[in-house]
């Protein structure tokens, strides 16, 4: 980013701070705006602050420029992803591993059974919110069919739920949380596991322990699914090939981009060999998203394969615009340099670091109840800080996603606990206790941050 322009003080940056927190906390909770609406609102405030501070509009578009220059690589990225979700629609790669992943509902371990199904499915279309929409639902009714406590099944949702959210290199803040930083997303994806992975285990291990023996449970609720998938004539074993393909790519640690049109080639060659749609429609499916064909018995499988395209990566692509925009604003007025050396002092070793950056992005999913900028503003404020201190920025990275992807959905007031618990029917001070696979990376992350077990050094 550019040099700041002004030298304020961090008694005059705070106050400011703390008004964009408020003006963000009023305008998406209170309102109900969408956060494009309030970044926008709070950069006008502070254009305004830049005029009368004797700054030109041109050095100040320059800042909101640099800020976006350096997350461009996420806004790029998503033009990508939103094609491969598309291609691996129609190719049936997506709802293959789904259709098979049914086979893993056990009723003597259901609770278990649930998370380890909704982390697949999750991490194989990357959205948290659609996974707990469908399958969630579908889990809930299951559950209170044979007397299964609707908060485990709910916290085992979420935690699968989220797990796919913060892993599936689909997912937006999985790309946003890579970009923030400069690193490859697989790169990204790869490090997270340190934290990630004894997470999963620990909540697989908590949820079989509570799972108790519901043997004679109606499972009808599955075999509706797999015979909903079947319809759309999408289930293929062949059709796991991209899914192969991307994995193979993504251990030899091939730039992200190219492994994604590698795998979007695979499966267009996978979609001719059962359907052919002609250029026309596959320019529609990429842009618009793959839809099954009208009429189709599918029930709430439509939702979960009618997704993709270009289009639906223009909402987090503008947010990450935007976002970006603040955070170069913020940092050409002075009021992030200035907040940072009033706590540079502070800030001698990882553990402060690691605290710090999950503070902070846990106080803006608390305060703000936003999940992209509980990973934009702490990811941009503390970058300098892990340079200075020679740490890898994949350190932030992940810090922002175990304390601010899998955070918001604690959060009753946030965007993913309204959300959640809505479609769900349990309130998120319910499931709260059960969704383990959440606070568990926050946790290690801390753990690690004290310990500096994983921590990686910069790059010389």
């Amino acid at each position: 980013m550019k040099k700041p322009l002004l030298n304020i003080s961090p008694r005059e940056a705070l106050p400011v701070c703390a008004l964009i927190i408020a003006t963000m906390g009023v305008t998406m909770i209170g309102f109900e705006w969408v956060p494009h609406l309030s970044v926008i609102l709070v950069l006008c405030g502070l254009l305004a602050m830049g005029k009368w501070k004797g700054l030109s509009f041109k050095d100040m578009q320059e800042g909101m420029a640099s800020g976006v220059m350096s997350g461009i690589g996420a806004i790029y990225l998503f033009f990508f992803i939103g094609l491969l979700v598309s291609a691996m629609m129609m190719s049936g790669s997506i709802p293959t591993l789904m259709y098979y992943g049914f086979d893993l509902i056990s009723p003597s371990i259901f609770y278990l059974s649930v998370f380890v199904l909704t982390s697949i499915v999750g991490i194989s279309i990357g959205s948290s919110l659609t996974t707990c929409a469908t399958l969630g639902v579908a889990f809930i009714g299951m559950g209170s069919a044979f007397g299964a406590n609707p908060a485990i099944v709910a916290g085992a949702v979420v935690s699968g739920a989220f797990f796919g959210d913060k892993m599936s290199p689909l997912s937006d803040t999985t790309s946003i949380a890579a970009s923030i930083v400069g690193i490859d997303l697989f790169e990204h994806i790869r490090n997270m596991m340190f934290t990630t992975v004894p997470a999963w285990i620990l909540t697989a291990a908590i949820l079989w322990m509570l799972s108790g023996d519901i043997a004679q449970a109606d499972l009808s609720g599955v075999q509706t699914f797999r015979t909903h998938l079947e319809n759309t004539g999408l289930i293929h074993g062949y059709a796991l090939l991209p899914f192969a393909v991307l994995l193979a790519l993504v251990l030899k640690k091939v730039n992200a981009i190219y492994a994604i049109i590698t795998t979007i080639i695979v499966s267009l060659m996978i979609t001719y060999i059962h359907s052919s749609p002609g250029i026309g429609e596959l320019g529609g499916y990429f842009f618009g998203g793959y839809k099954p064909a009208e009429g189709s018995d599918l029930g709430e499988v439509g939702k979960l394969v009618s997704r993709g395209g270009i289009n639906s990566m223009f909402f987090t692509q503008t947010i990450v615009i935007l976002a970006l925009s603040l955070g170069g604003l913020l940092n050409t007025l002075g009021i992030l340099p200035a907040l940072l050396s009033a706590i540079s002092h502070l800030l001698v070793n990882a553990g402060r670091a690691t605290f710090s950056v999950a503070a902070t992005s846990l106080g803006v999913n608390v305060l703000i109840g936003e999940q992209y900028l509980s990973l934009l503003l702490a990811g941009n404020t503390f970058k300098p800080v892990y340079e200075r201190l020679g740490l890898h920025p994949r350190n932030i990275a992940r810090t922002v996603e175990d304390a601010g992807t899998v955070i918001n959905p604690l959060v009753p007031w946030s965007v993913c606990g309204v959300f959640i618990s809505n479609v769900l029917g349990v309130p998120v001070l319910d499931y709260l206790p059960y969704a383990f696979f959440c606070y568990l990376c926050l946790l290690l992350t801390l753990m690690f941050g004290f310990t500096g077990f994983t921590l990686s050094k910069a790059d010389k």
